[in-house]
């Protein structure tokens, strides 16, 4: 946790405090923390904040169970602003949207967000195992199933991909046919989810071998939605 001696506190003893959701990086809200909130913050790993309207220790989401956990935390290059990475455990804003920057719900729109928006899908969590991979790659440690992989050589790590890829296809199907028989598809998008999730992997590994890295996939995908 951030040790206080390196914040700038404000003349008010405080110091704002920027929380941003750890699947994909929205901004949730802006809050402020005084020593006492920084420690309680990383004592218990939710945040918390002064409530300078309550003149108070405020752990959020204290009445409403929508408590913040927190995953990371960080000083910004002046020391005078802290960004506070989190799980969210529901809407953050006090009016039911998922961050304060949402417009506000209409009536009878409870489990909405923004405008037309769907639910986060955690792309941002792909950064760390991205630099796991990279970690893999460059130290190659014993025992690893990534390090062993790439001592194989490219054309190993490429058949894992088509592999992988045909197990997906399989999955894929299995889950329509379920669709189709009226069944449950609990299993079968559980399955597939599976299968997509090692090719995921595995495509990594093999762009690393490669190094090729994802910013250019992104940079590809991003020209082509023009």
């Amino acid at each position: 946790m951030i040790d206080p001696r390196d914040v700038r506190w404000g003349e008010t003893g405080l110091v704002p405090g920027i929380v941003q959701d750890a699947s994909d990086g929205r901004v949730l809200m802006l809050g402020y923390l005084d020593e006492e909130a920084l420690a309680a913050t990383g004592r218990t790993g939710e945040v918390h904040f002064h409530s300078r309207s309550r003149g108070r220790l405020w752990r959020k989401g204290e009445t409403s169970g929508n408590v913040l956990r927190l995953k990371s935390a960080a000083l910004d290059c002046d020391g005078d602003a802290l960004l506070l990475t989190v799980e969210p455990a529901g809407p953050t804003c006090h009016r039911g949207t998922r961050s304060c920057f949402d417009p506000e719900l209409r009536p009878g729109k409870e489990t909405e967000t923004d405008e037309g928006a769907q639910p986060p899908q955690g792309f941002a969590w792909l950064e760390g195992l991205w630099a796991t991979i990279e970690d893999r790659a460059r130290t190659r440690p014993a025992g690893s199933y990534t390090a062993d992989l790439l001592n194989l050589g490219t054309d190993a790590v490429a058949r894992k991909v088509i592999e992988e890829a045909t197990e997906v296809l399989i999955a894929a199907k299995d889950d329509a046919a379920a669709q189709a028989s009226g069944a449950d598809r609990g299993a079968t998008q559980e399955a597939l989810a599976s299968e997509a999730a090692d090719l995921v992997y595995h495509l990594l590994v093999l762009l690393v071998s490669r190094d090729t890295p994802p910013s250019q996939v992104i940079g590809m995908l991003r020209n082509r939605a023009r």
